[in-house]
């Protein structure tokens, strides 16, 4: 029997038992507990087999939620949040006293955001505590963008995956931090650099850290098929390199099939990044269902959404 529903009032109920739902963003899926329970975050890191060191994102309903997660707000990050939340950023600000240590790996801050899904806002809403949702995939997997992803990996584990059709966004949120009020990116992601920094100027970008990481998303191997994958700009000479191999391909909007190719999948025919975004992660779980040798993933231009996109690709590869 599917564990896909989209009864919210039987998600609420799995929650308040402190049990986890899978719920739907708008960037991917998340696994989500009740951030107030040590047996929900616990288990959240167990189903997922993630390191304890690798901190969870708290998703709350509103802004007027924040001053119970966090201390300080820096004046940046106030710009940023009244205007893009409801959206697909998250911001690391120093935490509240009440926020457990396991969700922050025992960190000082606390990532935070306010998702844009109608059916996780009416969820949290009616909720009386926040949410930890870590994407809805075991540790290092591709994320999952449709309720049948996270079953595939999860039907024995989870009770329910709340159905919110298909995530608009596709890949997950852009982390923010700040050090002396500034702000920081520690994950790029489906808000674009850009956007950012026509709001707040110039920013940096650390997204990479394998001991003792900020935020999710900063280890070097992660979001990966279990097929061979290999990220590059010359498709034609690594398709002719792998020539013995049983070949797909994953290409931003160009065909490059040939007989040696026995599977292709282009993310817009229309040049369009966003289309790409929403389209990578669903391709990446087709492609890694077929019994290929190895994935030939073309790198996408590199600025705004493509810039984000590359990143999830050379930690796939990597």
């Amino acid at each position: 029997m599917s564990i896909i529903s989209k009864d919210i009032q039987k998600a609420i109920s799995i929650l308040e038992n402190e049990e986890l739902v899978a719920i739907p963003t708008e960037t991917v899926y998340g696994l989500a507990g009740n951030i107030y329970s040590e047996k929900a975050i616990q288990s959240i890191f167990e189903t997922k087999q993630r390191p304890l060191f690798n901190p969870l994102i708290v998703h709350i309903s509103g802004l007027d939620q924040l001053s119970k997660i966090v201390d300080e707000i820096p004046e940046k990050a106030k710009l940023l949040a009244e205007k893009f939340w409801p959206g697909s950023m998250t911001l690391v600000l120093k935490k509240s006293k009440n926020i457990p240590d396991l969700i922050t790996a025992g960190k000082n801050t606390v990532a935070v955001r306010i998702p844009n899904h109608s059916t996780t806002l009416e969820l949290l809403r009616k909720l009386s505590f926040p949410l930890a949702a870590p994407s809805a995939n075991p540790f290092n997997n591709i994320s999952p963008t449709k309720p049948e992803h996270v079953e595939r990996y999860f039907k024995d584990k989870l009770k329910m995956v709340l159905d919110g059709g298909t995530c608009k966004n596709g890949i997950e949120s852009t982390i923010i931090g700040f050090e002396a009020g500034e702000p920081i990116i520690y994950r790029l992601g489906a808000l674009a650099i850009e956007e950012i920094e026509s709001v707040v100027g110039s920013v940096a970008v650390m997204n990479e850290k394998e001991k003792n990481p900020d935020a999710p998303g900063m280890l070097k191997k992660h979001y990966a098929p279990t097929t061979k994958t290999i990220l590059t700009t010359a498709m034609e000479s690594e398709i002719k390199k792998n020539s013995a191999s049983r070949i797909g391909v994953l290409s931003f909007s160009k065909s490059y099939k040939t007989k040696m190719v026995a599977e292709e999948i282009m993310l817009s025919t229309s040049l369009d990044l966003q289309e790409a975004a929403s389209n990578l992660y669903d391709a990446m779980h087709q492609l890694d269902h077929l019994n290929l040798d190895v994935i030939i993933v073309e790198k996408l231009p590199d600025f705004g959404l493509g810039k984000s996109m590359n990143d999830r690709l050379k930690r796939a590869a990597f």
